[in-house]
């Protein structure tokens, strides 16, 4: 599926950077192959249009925002309000402006302390997360980066339990142990639920972790996934009682660049484990996923019809995505859009020795 090409997709909210970014000013953002400047208004909350000044279709993000909370373009000083409407034309002295002078704007909110857009009418809210703004749970914004991959390669392996014997053998997978857990799967509107028990290997500085000592421990695993592409690591530790709880957006920039975003909650204090001790945990276990979608075909085949690829018991969870996904496309009239396959080589048929033909048409 190339989700650049699925407008049903432009109808869901993404979460594109850390609020806090745009301290600094202006920046641009690429979303769904749409270019887009984010600002901060006075009030605290973000702005979003598109990226390109009516006049001479500089990048807005190259600008400034005035005293106003309005965005200036660097090439000749044209501002635009939240809306996108072009308030000052510095050339005019009498205040002149052009009847419909505007850039598109779009839908932009701050939540959990990121800049979520969506690009058209939502057909759903911001997922809720639960722990955010609980007293019980601090937060923690672990990952903020750009990955070649797509977000449904992203999504599917956050419920792939059949790669952690492989894939993470050098921390928490038990490589000796390849046979994977199953989940139980309860199916939602927006998505689905799916709970399991993973054991894991627990060497010594996941211990502050997990909250316990041996060689070996459990995680029970409440995890979501929302359409389309957000999910929920609901992780605890029986052992303990630590909560290790992850939220993902697997934000598209194109049809093969994701911008991943991950929070961490846990029912902990700092003294118990610090920030930097639980991002120095999960940093190699997001390095080791990035590794291998990376080298993942980014066009993730949602019709399974086409045989594209093959499937196993382990592959539900992801499935269940694909299926959903088409649906959704269908619901609104889309079919999936792929990239055609290269054309097969032609391969030369020897006739005779020294004679070599192609073969016929």
């Amino acid at each position: 599926m190339l989700v650049t090409q699925q407008p049903v997709l432009r109808r869901f909210w993404y979460a594109l950077t850390p609020l806090h970014v745009l301290d600094a000013g202006p920046r641009p953002f690429t979303l769904l192959g749409e270019r887009l400047v984010l600002w901060k208004r006075p009030d605290g909350q973000p702005a979003a249009l598109r990226d390109r000044c009516c006049h001479r279709t500089a990048q807005l993000s190259k600008g400034f925002v005035d005293e106003a909370g309005r965005i200036v373009c660097g090439y000749h000083g044209w501002t635009y309000d939240c809306t996108g409407a072009c308030v000052r034309i510095p050339q005019n002295p009498d205040g002149v402006i052009a009847a419909g002078a505007r850039v598109e704007s779009f839908r932009c909110a701050a939540r959990y302390g990121y800049v979520w857009v969506a690009l058209e009418e939502p057909l759903a809210p911001i997922p809720d997360f639960a722990e955010d703004g609980d007293a019980g749970f601090r937060r923690i914004f672990q990952f903020h980066e750009r990955w070649a991959t797509s977000p449904l390669r992203f999504m599917e392996n956050a419920f792939d339990n059949a790669h952690f014997s492989y894939v993470h053998k050098a921390n928490f997978g038990i490589h000796e142990q390849p046979k994977p857990s199953g989940y139980r799967l309860d199916v939602t509107a927006d998505g689905f639920e799916a709970e399991t028990h993973v054991p894991i290997r627990n060497p010594a500085h996941g211990h502050r972790i997990t909250g316990s000592t041996g060689a070996f421990t459990e995680r029970h695993l409440f995890n979501r996934w929302w359409l389309p592409f957000v999910r929920r690591f609901g992780c605890v530790y029986p052992e303990s009682g630590i909560h290790h709880i992850i939220y993902n957006c697997a934000t598209p920039i194109d049809d093969a660049h994701i911008m991943l975003a991950q929070w961490l909650y846990r029912n902990d204090a700092e003294a118990d484990c610090s920030t930097q001790e639980l991002i120095d945990w999960d940093r190699p276990i997001v390095d080791e996923d990035r590794d291998i979608l990376e080298a993942t075909d980014p066009d993730a085949c949602i019709d399974t019809r086409r045989r594209i690829e093959f499937h196993m018991e382990s592959d539900k969870p992801g499935l269940l995505m694909r299926k959903r996904l088409l649906a959704l496309l269908q619901a609104h009239g889309e079919e999936e859009v792929f990239r055609p396959a290269p054309p097969r080589p032609t391969i030369p048929i020897q006739t005779r020795a020294g004679d070599v033909t192609a073969p016929s048409a």
